[in-house]
């Protein structure tokens, strides 16, 4: 096939045969990654089909390819995404009412000290409580508290979970649980028995052992359950499995069902490895049909502790209360997967392609959704995802919120620098998300860093969805950093993320020293640490200009300049200033080093301070340095 017939074919199914990157140079795709990625997108319609999907040619918005310098693709009138567009448009949001502060936070990594070696919901409840009555916060924001597999070894990324429907019952306070006054002193003891090694643990600085956390939550969590509920209970219980209706069936019954042969569906054998026939398999099988209301039961209960979080905030005064993330996508051999295979395309996964960070690019692992399927299904199944994220949220974060307009495809066998750019329907899924937190009185952020068109930030600030600016990441077309006067309003601005070190990472060098010892480095190691020098200089020059540092002396140490990095975003308009409480307490370890899977600990650091020793809740209210940079930012 000649090559322009080729690109003909990748345009109109909505593939860029071409981009621009992070040096805003036009790179050309190459064709071998345009076949492959055609290829995956008709295996994926013939199996639609064949099962009863949409099919091929189904819904609208996959004709427009999003390739360098596209301005904003022309919807078509009557679409799904154009009456979504239009219905939505008097309901968004409005904008927060005024400039407030919150803490990020990696809820695993912050401990109490009654919690089992792995931060939970009684945890994110007291730590909003006490930061929005003591320091006037104005929300906290979590990581993903995706679900994660039913059974050891559990996934350390909450950014690859089994659903994103669901929450995991890793953040489970056991003792919260109402029935948990009502279990035998025997029971009572054995769980007392569960707890305390994990308790003991929460001194150290040992990585998050998720699979030791819950083998002993789940056997305590089974000994709660053996207690029977009070009828005002059950009801409740039944409403609860009403409101959430077949989507919950489809978790429990893939949970039981992988228990049973594995966390991966692909593996099952043929007479469970579709919703149909795995579902009449637990409903006929006594064990399957009591481990799957055993997992409604583990739902219900994060639930009441997610609502009961989001009580402690408002009560607290906050103006948001708790933040949820919304991962980019879920596991190919997950539950979702298992439960809609025909809204995923196989064969295919998403990342990002190289920046000035990620120089070798990204691969998530995670299938992406099929722009066709979902349109032909009105993307209802976006706007029931955003919907169940803030079930009992006051705001979402959408990770990499770009996805709503195009996503990087990676074709399996190749490298992340080797996919393509593949358009959606932006006015169905921006519409979705607006939509979801009108009807939520919730504020919606979209994660827009990196190179982004202009077009998409202004959509989404059309439907009062927030943006989201980084520090090192703030320059302006001079290559300086952007004066704060500068930044944008509507937005969250944060010095960091949870893929990037904190700051004491940066200034002690720490960052170029693990990507250079993990073979993350484009250019020599001590070209890296030059760049990274002149970066720090350049935003020295920056704090001092502000009047945020002296404008002599000694270079600050991580402790001065993080609280300077922090009183830079407090001087900006923006309406959301996000403190990562690892920047706040002086840790020097990053969280997780994109382009790693097990080469790093990505996601098991627990919360410690520089000299590397565990700081718990409790800890938090005597530290110097976070009062200083909560009141830098804005707080008090």
């Amino acid at each position: 096939m000649p090559d322009q017939e080729l690109i003909r074919r990748a345009e109109a199914a909505g593939i860029a045969p071409a981009y621009e990157n992070w040096r805003h140079e036009r790179v050309e795709v190459p064709i071998e990654t345009l076949e492959a990625l055609l290829a995956a997108l008709d295996r994926a319609d013939a199996k639609a089909c064949a099962g009863g999907g949409a099919g091929v040619g189904a819904g609208v918005g996959v004709g427009v390819g999003v390739g360098v310098g596209a301005e904003d693709p022309a919807g078509v009138d009557g679409t799904a995404g154009e009456r979504q567009h239009r219905q939505v448009l008097t309901g968004i949001p409005a904008l927060p009412a005024h400039k407030t502060w919150g803490f990020t936070v990696q809820l695993y990594s912050l401990r109490s000290r009654e919690s089992w070696a792995h931060g939970d919901l009684h945890d994110l409840a007291e730590l909003a409580a006490w930061s929005g009555r003591d320091l006037s916060a104005g929300f906290v924001l979590v990581n993903p508290l995706h679900a994660a597999e039913p059974l050891p070894p559990i996934s350390p990324s909450p950014y690859l979970p089994m659903t994103r429907l669901f929450t995991s019952p890793l953040y489970l306070r056991v003792e919260d649980i109402p029935e948990y006054g009502q279990v035998s002193q025997a029971d009572r003891a054995r769980i007392e028995q569960l707890a305390a090694p994990l308790r003991a643990r929460n001194a150290t600085a040992d990585l998050i052992d998720r699979n030791a956390v819950w083998r002993a939550k789940r056997e305590a969590l089974e000994l709660v359950n053996r207690v029977r509920l009070s009828p005002a209970r059950q009801a409740q219980f039944g409403k609860f499995r009403a409101d959430r209706g077949p989507e919950l069936e489809n978790w429990s019954a893939w949970c039981a069902l992988a228990e049973q042969n594995g966390p991966d569906w692909r593996t099952w054998p043929a007479a469970c490895a579709t919703p149909a026939t795995g579902l009449a398999d637990v409903a006929s099988e006594p064990t399957l049909r009591r481990s799957a209301t055993f997992h409604a039961w583990l739902q219900w209960q994060c639930d009441q502790q997610l609502a009961a979080a989001q009580r402690a905030a408002r009560d607290a005064g906050m103006q948001h209360g708790i933040i949820h993330d919304l991962a980019v996508g879920v596991s190919p051999g997950g539950a979702d997967a298992w439960a809609h295979p025909e809204l995923l395309v196989p064969g295919v996964s998403v990342g990002a392609p190289p920046d000035g960070f990620n120089q070798v690019g990204q691969d998530w692992g995670q299938p992406p959704w099929h722009p066709r399927q979902l349109a032909a299904a009105g993307y209802v199944p976006l706007a029931d995802l955003f919907a169940a994220s803030l079930r009992r949220a006051g705001g979402l974060r959408v990770d990499h919120v770009m996805g709503l307009t195009r996503l990087w495809w990676i074709p399996a066998g190749r490298r992340p620098d080797q996919g393509a750019y593949v358009s959606y329907d932006h006015r169905a899924s921006v519409a979705a998300l607006a939509g979801a937190a009108a009807r939520a009185d919730a504020i919606a952020i979209g994660e827009d860093l990196g190179t982004v068109d202009a077009w998409i930030r202004t959509h989404l600030a059309d439907h009062n969805i927030l943006g989201t600016m980084m520090i090192w990441f703030a320059r302006d077309r001079h290559g300086k950093p952007l004066r704060p006067a500068l930044w944008r309003r509507a937005c969250m601005a944060t010095v960091g993320t949870h893929d990037v070190p904190p700051v004491a990472g940066f200034v002690t060098g720490e960052q170029v020293t693990v990507r250079a010892k993990l073979g993350l480095l484009a250019q020599p190691v001590e070209r890296e640490r030059a760049d990274s020098e002149a970066n720090l200089a350049s935003w020295r020059a920056a704090l001092q200009r502000e009047g945020l540092l002296p404008a002599d002396g000694a270079p600050p140490g991580p402790a001065e300049f993080t609280v300077a990095l922090y009183g830079y975003l407090g001087l900006t308009p923006s309406l959301l200033t996000g403190v990562s409480l690892a920047d706040a307490v002086g840790d020097v370890r990053t969280q997780n080093v994109p382009g790693t899977s097990t080469e790093y600990p990505n996601w098991q650091i627990p919360l410690c301070d520089a000299e590397g020793r565990a700081v718990l809740l409790e800890d938090l209210p005597g530290i110097p340095l976070l009062r200083a940079t909560v009141a830098a930012a804005g707080g008090r």
